[in-house]
């Protein structure tokens, strides 16, 4: 039997990157190529890899993609101030998968709003106004 492709080799037995994925709660037993096609006509892939508690609020790791072959880290931070007027004023405390959510969405923004994948390096800091702008999209 021939020798396994590098990508499928990098799904199947991921390597931490800098020592950062052991430090990461919530890391799937399966890593989940998912797609998403964005408004600027890119289709790209990403992986869930976990997130991390930060003091000020917690930190979303992603992996993505914009053409199949090369990957990027992309973190998604939400501190805990970009959500407490939206509970509030609701008078609906947001659970962990609705973090995810939030998260999830603002990283579906971030693809949408880059011209192109190329922009789409480093991190995504969720404000106040963002995120009570995406909470509402999941009609909670």
């Amino acid at each position: 039997m021939g020798e396994m492709p590098a990508w499928l080799d990098w799904l199947l037995n991921p390597k931490p990157a800098r020592g950062e994925r052991e430090t990461l709660l919530g890391v799937p037993a399966v890593r989940r190529v998912k797609n998403y096609a964005a408004f600027s006509g890119y289709a790209y892939e990403y992986l869930f890899e976990g997130y991390r508690d930060q003091p000020e609020g917690r930190e979303y790791a992603f992996s993505v993609s914009g053409d199949r072959k090369s990957w990027c880290p992309f973190l998604v931070r939400v501190p805990t101030g970009a959500t407490q007027g939206w509970e509030r004023e609701r008078a609906i405390p947001l659970g962990d998968r609705e973090r995810y959510a939030l998260a999830k969405l603002a990283l579906f923004s971030a693809f949408d709003e880059r011209a192109n994948p190329s922009e789409l390096r480093g991190s995504l800091d969720v404000t106040p106004e963002v995120a009570a702008a995406l909470l509402d999209k999941l009609d909670l």
